[in-house]
C-alpha cells in the first residue's frame, strides 16, 4: 500500500490487494471477497483520517470473471459526471503507482 499527497492536501492511499487470479474456489462466497476489500479500504481511511471524517461519493469498480469471459461492473452513488472526476483523480493515483505518466 502507498500514500501519496496532492498539492491541495489530499491524501491518497493506494495499492494491489489481488491474491489470486482465475475462479473462485467452488463453493466461496464471491461477496466475501468485494467485503474484505471494502474492509481493507475503511482500515486505510481510518488509518489515515482517524476518527474525524465522512466518507463522500463512491465509486466501485470490479472485474467480474466467469467461465463464459470477464466483465466489469461500475457504481456511483453521485451524478455521473462526479463519478467521472473521481476516475480521474484514481487513473493518476494508478498512474503514479506505477511509474507512468504523472509520477514522481
Amino acid at each position: 500500500m502507498a500514500t501519496k499527497r496532492l498539492a491541495n492536501g489530499m491524501i491518497l492511499r493506494f495499492g494491489n490487494s489481488r491474491k489470486g487470479f482465475g475462479m473462485a474456489d467452488p463453493g466461496s462466497d464471491p461477496r466475501s471477497k468485494l467485503g474484505e476489500e471494502v474492509a481493507a479500504q475503511m482500515d486505510a481511511i481510518e488509518t489515515d483520517f482517524g476518527d474525524n471524517y465522512e466518507i463522500g461519493n463512491v465509486v466501485t469498480i470490479v472485474e467480474v470473471i466467469t467461465p463464459a469471459g470477464a466483465g466489469v461492473r461500475v457504481r456511483c452513488n453521485q451524478q455521473p459526471w462526479i463519478g467521472l472526476g473521481l476516475l480521474r483523480v484514481a487513473e493518476k493515483v494508478l498512474e503514479s503507482s506505477a511509474g507512468g505518466p504523472g509520477s514522481d
